[in-house]
């Protein structure tokens, strides 16, 4: 159950979301998985970093929770950065946040300037878990929404530059497409959005 406001409004925003957790450490996965069950629609757990292009490719997943380290044999945390830049270089990455032990936070803070979102260290305190990964998605799709403005604002830019270069008949019959569009077709409603008659409307149109 939840006992606050700040955990239930956590509940409904992570709500619907996809979370895939990579570890090494099946206990590890177990224990997150309990603990993000009922916070996240989709909670995946995987200790083979190898199937994550496979579990990406269906572009659903809004977070992963990564380890630094897949290899007993290798501690230094470049597995955890090498899988980081598979995720990051992904259209529309999900969000990443890293999960390491203790001694390797300056790597972790090394993988935020790679791109990660946040980080959080084992043991993990739980509230303070679902807080970052919740910050970690509201950046991400501020990014994804930052992207689609810019997008649409370069459309616009170029849209306004092929303007400046239309003749006034050209400007004229943009105007009423626009309108004639707006009315789904309707050419009877659009001379009369336009203020001119039907014919002159048909007119208009077999000229260009």
């Amino acid at each position: 159950m939840y006992n606050s406001y700040v955990e239930l409004t956590l509940f409904y925003y992570l709500c619907n979301m996809k979370l895939l957790i990579i570890d090494d450490n099946v206990a590890v996965l177990r224990s997150l998985k309990l603990v993000l069950n009922g916070v996240f629609d989709q909670v995946v757990t995987m200790s083979n970093p190898q199937l994550l292009p496979a579990l990406l490719s269906n572009n659903d997943v809004d977070a992963v929770l990564l380890d630094m380290n897949f290899n007993a044999h290798k501690l230094d945390g470049s597995e955890g950065l090498l899988w980081l830049d598979v995720i990051k270089k992904r259209a529309n990455p999900p969000a990443v946040v890293m999960i390491t032990a203790f001694g390797d936070v300056p790597l972790a803070v090394e993988a935020m300037k790679l791109g990660a979102e946040d980080f959080i260290t084992k043991p993990w305190d739980n509230d303070e878990l679902i807080e970052k990964l919740n910050k970690a998605i509201a950046k991400r799709n501020r990014n994804i929404e930052e992207q689609r403005i810019m997008a649409e604002a370069h459309v616009i830019t170029e849209r306004e530059k092929n303007q400046e270069n239309m003749t006034l008949e050209e400007l004229k019959m943009q105007h009423i497409k626009r309108v004639i569009k707006e009315n789904n077709g309707n050419l009877t409603l659009a001379a009369e959005q336009l203020g001119i008659n039907r014919q002159t409307l048909y007119n208009q149109i077999k000229k260009f």
